[in-house]
């Protein structure tokens, strides 16, 4: 992991999310890239405005973006007073997911906010980032998580394809943690497949990158998951957890609940997930 990608919902002061981010890059002496995007006051200009109210907007938006470049070079020296190896700054005007998706395209990392304030669907919407980013994402918890410790990580094992992706993405962080707990959920069987797959042997591939994990089994079905992997993660002092995101539809983890949807509103330490 040699680029991380900080999306910063606002300008200095900079959020404990772009804070994590920074001293993130600084344990793995990574560069990091600070990306602000914001919308253009045009999307919600009324069809038809006079003139004076058209020549105000466009000298809002000419303020916005003056204000938002004038923040790189605060943003480029402090991160790398935090310890990145470098920084730089990025400044879109776009739909939040689909700029971060772009932007993410030539980085190996990205560090989203929670912010439980927010309802499921108002932007920037947490899911849509994680689900179009293209990339792992660690999500930071909106309790403030300003010290970046990789003493124990937890993982979340169901045997998903997604839970495979996200351990194999988090292999450089899992190879810098002092223990690793594999917390071994109920397994998802895709009973409704004709087709045969090989088993995924996650004991074997894990010692084949050195790491050799503590197993413990969660007693816990699929419904209250998302509780049993923070209350497990809790429990042997996780520093951080790792799980695939959305093993179901969004519109399924929605309308019945689900482990993502639950982890991202209640988790009090950061996700590392990877759709």
């Amino acid at each position: 992991m040699q680029d991380i990608l900080v999306h910063a919902s606002r300008l200095d002061p900079w959020t404990h999310g772009v804070e994590y981010a920074a001293r993130m890059a600084g344990v793995l002496g990574t560069s990091i890239t600070g990306a602000y995007i914001y919308s253009s006051p045009l999307y919600t200009a009324p069809p038809y405005c006079s003139a004076e109210l058209l020549a105000a907007i466009f000298e809002n938006l000419r303020a916005m973006q003056a204000a938002a470049q004038a923040a790189e070079k605060p943003f480029v020296a402090w991160a790398r007073a935090l310890g990145a190896r470098d920084a730089s700054w990025k400044v879109a005007e776009d739909y939040v997911p689909r700029a971060l998706a772009h932007i993410g395209t030539w980085h190996d990392l990205m560090v989203l906010e929670a912010n439980p304030d927010s309802a499921w669907g108002s932007p920037p919407d947490l899911a849509s980032l994680i689900l179009t980013a293209g990339l792992p994402c660690i999500v930071v918890p909106a309790k403030e998580t300003r010290t970046v410790r990789l003493d124990c990580v937890a993982l979340a094992w169901n045997g998903a394809p997604e839970a495979i992706r996200s351990i194999h993405a988090a292999l450089p962080l899992l190879q810098r943690a002092r223990r690793v707990v594999l917390l071994v959920g109920e397994r998802r069987n895709a009973h409704l497949d004709i087709a045969w797959k090989p088993p995924f042997d996650i004991g074997a591939y894990l010692e084949r990158h050195g790491i050799k994990p503590e197993q413990y089994d969660l007693a816990t079905d699929d419904e209250n998951a998302g509780a049993a992997l923070l209350a497990a993660a809790s429990k042997h002092q996780a520093d951080m957890l790792v799980m695939g995101a959305y093993g179901r539809s969004r519109l399924s983890e929605w309308v019945l609940g689900g482990a993502t949807r639950h982890v991202l509103h209640h988790a009090e330490l950061p996700v590392f997930m990877r759709h």
